[in-house]
């Protein structure tokens, strides 16, 4: 059994690492990371296989589709030309490619559900897909998406804000986050047997940890189920990120006996 546990980037000015070898070190503290720098500019392949050289064959990308794709084209086929060249940028990576990410703007609803499944069925088959939307009526009727993201093997992304907004903001930070970050209830579900998860804390660890506690049973179920989870813990600052992806990992180890361990950081790499 392996869960995958990582952050929302694997470089922050808190986490001191040697220039170039930023990703490597990240490495040896979490297994997966979320690869948002995609959504805004498309990386070479010089890049990509640079990063593969330096993440371990265990470690995993859930990579975002462009912005071009999902914002500025809706998903539609005038966009295939910036898909094409972003899935051939990406090829480097290899089996390291967990998920490719379709993160949907807040105005595609309902309405636009069968363009969803357009896209999804024009995309080749050698990648698994998880799409997150932000339109509040999913929330409240999921059945339809679930239905489309069912029938072409596709999993729902759902993004845990509600320690944050339980209470106002105390820091820059966290004010920054309170106006930026989605506020949609979330139904943990699994589509697929690679469910992901984002949760986004506060700056108190503390806070982030209790509010995290409702996952901790069902990831371990979902482990037990067979299935493989990856989860991706946020905070607002994101300076203690992946000490605390680990203490999750480490909080569902405590309830499945048998899961694969994290691999062991060297003790000055972060923090």
């Amino acid at each position: 059994m392996r869960l995958h546990v990582g952050c929302a980037q694997w470089t922050h000015k808190a986490w001191p690492v040697s220039a170039g070898e930023k990703l490597r070190s990240y490495a040896e503290w979490c297994n997966a990371v979320e690869g948002n720098t995609t959504f805004y500019a498309t990386p070479s392949r010089e890049t990509t296989t640079g990063w593969a050289d330096q993440a371990p064959e265990h470690f995993r990308f859930v990579l975002k589709f462009p912005r071009k794709v999902t914002h500025d084209e809706r998903l539609g086929a005038s966009g295939d030309e910036a898909r094409r060249i972003f899935l051939e940028a990406i090829e480097p990576l290899g089996e390291r490619i967990h998920a490719l990410w379709i993160q949907l703007p807040a105005s595609f609803g309902p309405s636009d559900l069968s363009t969803l499944d357009g896209f999804l069925r024009r995309q080749p088959g050698e990648y698994r897909y998880a799409v997150e939307v932000r339109h509040p009526t999913f929330a409240d009727n999921p059945r339809d998406l679930h239905r489309i993201l069912s029938g072409n093997g596709a999993e729902l992304v759902p993004f845990d804000t509600s320690v944050m907004f339980a209470s106002p903001p105390t820091s820059e930070a966290e004010r920054d986050a309170w106006s930026k970050k989605p506020r949609l209830p979330v139904r943990p579900h699994a589509l697929t047997d690679f469910p992901i998860v984002r949760y986004l804390g506060r700056d108190d660890p503390a806070r982030t940890v209790e509010g995290w506690q409702r996952w901790l049973p069902v990831i371990a179920r979902w482990l037990r189920e067979g299935r493989s989870p990856t989860v991706f813990v946020h905070t607002p600052d994101n300076a203690e990120a992946p000490s605390l992806a680990r203490r999750f990992h480490a909080e569902v180890a405590a309830l499945v006996p048998g899961l694969e361990p994290l691999p062991e950081p060297q003790p000055t790499t972060l923090f």
